[in-house]
């Protein structure tokens, strides 16, 4: 994990175009493409999940997800169990659980409730807090990205962002293809900052999927 993460400050995360998906509206396993500044592959991320859950939760689903390095080797797995994710049941609000190597956590996400902005904390493998997060209240982007501002838990101090870009008016309003941009401080934890990875989909999930009819 340390090997790739360790000397970056951002992260390019891509969603790809589901074929089927958006031609008929099936609800297929989303795969992504993690990339650094330059635009060189670091890692190919694909989802495992249950048929029935994913046809009867949508992008509420469980799920587990590999990060396969170039040499097609599993090095960071993530794991969210099924949980409520609405502002009006804050007892069992979402958890993500990363894993490095796959089977030994090593960080995680947990929502924490809030009535109209997205809001979320970063903890290390003790579940320390170390990060916060916050979202806008307004998440439709109308062109412009939409930014969820990463904070020392601490101090309170902005540390980073994760940035969700505008991808275009066709593929926003008809594909679940979307792109976003992490950046954090060079020498963040690579535990903490495989974390932050594990958050950008966790968001993905939870805002901007489209769940087929």
């Amino acid at each position: 994990i340390a090997k790739y993460l360790l000397e970056v400050d951002r992260l390019l995360i891509h969603q790809q175009l589901e074929i089927i998906e958006a031609v008929i509206g099936y609800e297929t396993n989303n795969k992504y493409e993690v990339k650094n500044i330059i635009g060189q592959q670091i890692y190919f991320v694909t989802e495992k999940s249950n048929f029935c859950c994913k046809m009867c939760c949508g992008s509420r689903r469980a799920f587990k997800i590999k990060l396969v390095d170039n040499m097609g080797t599993e090095v960071i797995r993530m794991k969210r169990t099924l949980r409520c994710q609405s502002c009006w049941c804050p007892c069992c609000l979402q958890k993500l659980e990363v894993q490095a190597p796959p089977g030994e956590p090593i960080s995680y996400v947990v929502q924490k409730w809030h009535p109209c902005l997205p809001k979320f904390v970063i903890q290390d493998k003790s579940t320390v807090p170390v990060l916060k997060i916050l979202g806008p209240c307004c998440l439709s982007s109308c062109g412009h990205p939409i930014k969820f501002k990463i904070k020392d838990f601490q101090t309170s101090t902005k540390v980073g962002s994760i940035t969700k870009n505008w991808s275009g008016f066709l593929t926003e309003a008809l594909t679940d293809k979307d792109n976003f941009e992490i950046n954090f401080p060079m020498g963040l934890d690579v535990r903490i900052k495989a974390a932050l990875i594990g958050l950008c989909f966790l968001i993905d999930y939870m805002y901007f999927e489209i769940t087929p009819r």
